[in-house]
This record gives C-alpha cells, sequence and structure tokens, in this order.
C-alpha cells in the first residue's frame, strides 16, 4: 500500500477483493515450508510443528499449513486472513491437512483487518478443513493487537495440540 516496511509479502489491499501479490505469497510459503523440512531433518515431527502468526504472519501460516506437504499440529491465525482465498480449497495439498486444528482469533475493533473479514476467514476455512477443528474467536474492544484472554487461548490451543512428551 505504498508504505515501506518489513513484510513477507506486498500488501496491495486490504479487502476480500484487493489484488493479491501471489508470487510474493508462494515464495514466502516456499521459505516457511524449507524451515519445516529443516526442523524435520532435525528431528521434529511435522505432527509436532504448529504455524502461527499475526496479521501478514497469520496469514501466511493459514496459506502455508494448507498448502503444505506434511499433516502439521496446528495453525493460531492472529487478526487475520487466508490469502489467495479464491484458490482454495482447491489449493489445499490433498487434503493432507484437512483435520489440521485451527485458532483463529480478532479483535472486534481492529481497524486494519475488519473483525468481518476475520469472519468470512473462518467460513471459508471451514470448506476446507473439517469445521469442527476451526475456532474462531473474537475479543470486544480490541483493535489490531494482542489481549492477555487472547494469548491465554493461545497458550491452551498449544498444550492440548503439543502435550509434553
Amino acid at each position: 500500500m505504498k508504505m515501506v516496511m518489513p513484510s513477507w509479502f506486498d500488501l496491495m489491499g486490504l479487502t476480500p477483493d484487493a489484488p493479491e501479490d501471489e508470487a510474493g505469497i508462494k515464495k514466502a510459503a516456499e521459505s516457511i515450508k524449507a524451515i519445516i523440512e529443516h526442523e524435520m531433518k532435525n528431528g521434529i515431527p511435522p505432527n509436532r510443528i504448529i504455524l502461527g502468526g499475526f496479521s501478514q504472519g497469520g496469514a501466511l501460516s493459514l496459506y502455508t499449513a494448507l498448502t503444505c506437504q506434511h499433516q502439521l499440529a496446528g495453525i493460531v491465525a492472529l487478526s487475520c486472513w487466508l490469502p489467495l482465498h479464491k484458490a482454495f480449497p482447491q489449493a489445499a495439498s490433498n487434503g493432507v491437512n484437512k483435520d489440521i486444528a485451527i485458532l483463529q482469533c480478532h479483535g472486534e475493533m481492529d481497524p486494519m483487518i475488519p473483525v468481518r473479514f476475520g469472519a468470512l476467514t473462518a467460513e471459508k476455512l471451514k470448506s476446507v478443513v473439517t469445521p469442527a477443528k476451526v475456532q474462531f474467536k473474537t475479543y470486544p474492544g480490541v483493535m489490531h493487537n494482542s489481549c492477555p484472554q487472547e494469548m491465554m487461548a493461545v497458550k491452551e490451543f498449544i498444550e492440548k495440540l503439543l502435550p509434553r512428551i
């Protein structure tokens, strides 16, 4: 949007119909998939890996996990959207992560990524993965940031998916 800042991919707009940087999104996803491969070579099984992020990082986590060839443990998607949403459910890698657990959280007063976009994303996700695996939580009064209740939900989600071994 003509602002210079560090990012995973270029943002041309923040509406569901805005043009998207498909090449940049796919390149960023490949970078994350390379990290997953590296962790697997170091002995971490993919079903013990959760991808997560806030805003653009959450968006990239959703896209990467849903297009990943490995069955991952889950996704934490905070104040974000599903990039290249029109490509789904077809873009999902052969349903490898059809049963992936997703925790999606959003502030109800978010001026950057309106909560309505989060709700649309949650509905789209339910067409890609098992609907019961998608949790969408909203937080009254929260803008484009986080809150202690949201962080507690993230903690509980991670502890449930990745019990100590």
